[in-house]
């Protein structure tokens, strides 16, 4: 059975800012598992942009892991679709190695957000499985609870890297929160029992056509 995650963040930067400073996340202060990104594939269809990436990343493997993988490297698809007349960018990520191991399908929606014009709202959405037999669901759990804690991770290496290109509005978004504040922030996180709960109505109803539907097509 598929198990869901999904998760909302802010951005106090513009569209056009998030959409600009996605192709220069890496490097960044929490970006050191992440070896290389070569871009494979972009073409205009339209007026909206299509970019194929490959990325290598690294993770350390529990010991128990150790069993199922015989390296911490793998490669990553990272497919998007930017639209700046809609001012949408959409982002799906898959991993091509030790699949059958764990998958972990991700996409991401950027859009302005419904609050503030000069704001974006990401919305993230995770499915992840496991093949092995007898170990499956430790793996699904495993798995979902690292990429809840990589989530934070990923939106404070990104908030780095717009506030080293966008230094004034960076300091506009502290501004308006208390000291230490942080421009881009969670503002909706399931717990793990929701997610679980969700999961299960998914299998039931959802799951299967919304993660097929959800698969980067090869284009």
């Amino acid at each position: 059975m598929v198990r869901y995650f999904e998760t909302t963040s802010l951005f106090h930067y513009t569209w056009d800012q998030v959409a600009q400073g996605y192709w220069k996340r890496y490097p960044n202060p929490e970006s050191t598992h992440v070896l290389s990104e070569d871009t494979v594939y972009r073409e205009i269809r339209g007026h909206k942009l299509f970019t194929k990436r490959l990325l290598t990343k690294t993770n350390r493997v529990p010991k128990w892991g150790e069993r199922f993988v015989s390296s911490s490297k793998v490669k990553i698809v990272e497919e998007s679709i930017v639209d700046p007349k809609e001012k949408i960018l959409v982002t799906y990520t898959r991993n091509l190695g030790y699949a059958k191991v764990m998958s972990v399908v991700e996409k991401v929606t950027y859009r302005v957000s419904p609050d503030n014009p000069n704001w974006t709202l990401a919305e993230r959405s995770a499915w992840i499985d496991s093949q092995v037999f007898g170990f499956g669901r430790a793996i699904q759990a495993f798995g979902l609870e690292r990429f809840r804690k990589n989530c934070q991770k990923m939106v404070g290496g990104f908030n780095c890297v717009l506030a080293a290109m966008y230094p004034q509005a960076a300091a506009a978004g502290l501004s308006s929160h208390s000291p230490g504040g942080n421009p881009a922030s969670p503002i909706k996180k399931e717990t793990l029992k929701d997610a679980a709960k969700k999961a299960t109505d998914l299998a039931k109803a959802k799951a299967g056509p919304i993660y097929a539907s959800c698969q980067p097509s090869e284009t």
